[in-house]
């Protein structure tokens, strides 16, 4: 009698986490990636602020999997799934036949019918999103320093910052922090303190999903660190030499979106129905309607939470729905009742703004300040994988 064959397709948090929680399961596990590494999101923007390298928040899915007898790691890209067919069809391989599929393909960069401004204003999900953006505020400061003219240098130390949710409020403290600390004594003909940091956010306050309170105290901190903060004017028009934020034109060499995200074309692939940002409606167990072979995860999911909003696209959600479904599928091969319908537990969320600065919010308690960003730190690290990525981490961190 052959195994279950069972495909993850995305080896994020969510993909992962069920590939953690199958391996010794009897079946035979294959992990679809178009990277051979897992990588840590929440702690981009300090690559892209040189904060951290690459590789510290970056780990070998197989590596990560190695003690997994029964996972193997496929390098690819899938470009469609045939139900019908039960098989997963990627890019330059052999069609890959499933009983069991997960899909745990993320999110990509939404631009609101503005795809034209991706080219001047790119986003943060990849290492090289991240790298190329350290490349382009670095290489800002260089040019300020070259500059023959006040305009021109001016253009060069303008970093504009479009979106106020966790994501924007992070890179535009530590654009902030790399301006007036780590960059301060590097430069001869320009100061770095000089730069203006704007975080552009349509709504009408920073880090929506947080309360007012701590949504105050975020820009409060933000203003400390000379962060100009524009709140209830959605940004009309992006190019290589600036932002039209309203109707006013600010002219700056870099521009970080941060502004928004759609899910992965897994809705298309899956030929059922999607939300407006193309996540797919799963049910309780989070398997597809007419289809209990396959199930969606973490930011490709519409998953609805107590008060019928979709949960967030964070990792914690994703690792959870990923543990969940390694559960779920141990049951059913082993002929056990399935578990209850899938329910996230809340542990708080929280976001840190700079040195010293974060916000977090548990519930039952909510704080901000030096407390918060220590305890931000912790959480973070503990959640990378391979105990000499934490340490490095830790001891980079600490340092700085």
């Amino acid at each position: 009698m052959t195994r279950p064959r069972i495909v993850i397709v995305g080896a994020g948090f969510g993909g992962l986490s069920a590939a953690v929680g199958l391996a010794g399961a009897d079946a035979d596990v294959t992990v679809i990636d178009r990277r051979n590494y897992h990588l840590f999101q929440p702690l981009l923007y300090q690559v892209a602020t040189a904060g951290l390298s690459p590789a510290q928040i970056a780990s070998p899915i197989r590596a990560i999997l190695r003690r997994a007898g029964n996972v193997r790691v496929v390098l690819g890209k899938v470009s469609g799934i045939d139900k019908a067919r039960r098989v997963v069809r990627v890019d330059d391989r052999p069609d890959l036949a499933y009983d069991h599929l997960i899909v745990a393909t993320g999110a990509r960069h939404a631009y609101f019918g503005h795809d034209a401004w991706e080219a001047v204003a790119p986003g943060l999900k990849t290492i090289d999103d991240a790298t190329g953006i350290r490349r382009r505020i670095l290489t800002a400061f260089e040019h300020a320093e070259a500059a023959q003219s006040p305009d021109a240098r001016r253009r060069c130390l303008t970093f504009v910052v479009i979106g106020g949710g966790p994501t924007g409020v992070e890179m535009a403290g530590a654009i902030a922090e790399l301006a007036h600390v780590a960059l301060r004594h590097d430069f001869r003909t320009v100061d770095p303190r000089e730069a203006r940091i704007v975080l552009v956010e349509g709504g009408p306050r920073l880090l929506a999903s947080f309360p007012e309170a701590l949504s105050n105290a975020a820009r409060d901190s933000l203003e400390r660190l000379h962060v100009e903060v524009r709140l209830g004017v959605p940004v009309s028009a992006c190019d290589a030499d600036g932002a039209t934020i309203g109707e006013h034109r600010l002219d700056a060499a870099t521009i970080v979106w941060a502004a928004g995200v759609a899910a992965s074309p897994a809705a298309r692939w899956l030929g059922v129905e999607s939300d407006r940002v193309g996540r797919v409606k799963v049910g309780p167990d989070l398997s597809l309607p007419d289809h209990p072979e396959i199930f969606v995860i973490g930011d490709t999911a519409h998953v609805p939470a107590a008060n019928g909003q979709p949960l967030p696209g964070l990792a914690p959600v994703a690792k959870q729905q990923g543990a969940y479904l390694a559960r779920l599928l141990r049951n059913r091969i082993g002929g056990r009742a399935a578990p209850p319908a899938f329910r996230y537990r809340s542990y708080g969320t929280m976001a840190t703004i700079g040195r010293r600065a974060a916000v977090a919010d548990f519930g039952w308690v909510r704080f901000d300040g030096t407390v918060a960003w220590l305890l931000w730190g912790a959480v973070h690290i503990s959640f990378l994988i391979g105990f000499r990525n934490r340490l490095i981490v830790i001891l980079d961190w600490l340092w700085s």
